[in-house]
């Protein structure tokens, strides 16, 4: 069974992407509580993915099975996605302890945010924290893509 264990931040306006990034579309076909089946573009090529439970006392790790497919079939699948797809441009840097960090700059309905993820072994494994991570978001549902793409980030309050 694929496993993820992954803890997901804030990033401050000090980070400057190193590299232009990938341009992500995605969109769920089902994003229930209880699982999330994911579509998503990325650098010309398709991926179907499919996740557990997020959430909870477990916020860090959940059940993860992803897929490449034709981009072809991809784009059809994104039309059949509940209304709000997420817009974003992912870039991926290394740090020197190992881990890589996925920055996503969201734009769309979600311009203005912009999360960083690490990937774990372990939920209690340590990793360097730069300089331009803020505050953790992990066991935050507004932070989900699949509660962003419903509740985009331009609509908060705060």
């Amino acid at each position: 069974m694929g496993l993820e264990i992954e803890r997901k931040f804030l990033v401050k306006h000090s980070w400057c992407p190193k590299s232009p990034g990938d341009e992500i579309a995605q969109g769920y076909l089902s994003s229930v509580p209880e699982r999330t089946v994911r579509v998503r573009i990325r650098g010309g090529r398709g991926y179907l993915t499919v996740k557990g439970k997020n959430g909870g006392a477990d916020a860090a790790r959940r059940a993860e099975f992803e897929y490449e497919i034709p981009v072809a079939d991809a784009r059809a699948m994104l039309k059949l996605a509940e209304p709000g797809v997420i817009e974003k441009v992912r870039h991926v840097e290394p740090a020197a302890d190992g881990h890589a960090w996925e920055i996503d700059v969201f734009h769309g309905a979600n311009e203005g945010l912009v999360v960083a993820e690490v990937e774990l072994g372990a939920e209690d494994e340590p990793f360097a924290r730069p300089a331009w991570l803020g505050a953790e978001v992990t066991g935050d549902a507004r932070y989900y893509n699949s509660s962003l793409a419903k509740h985009p980030f331009s609509e908060w309050s705060e």
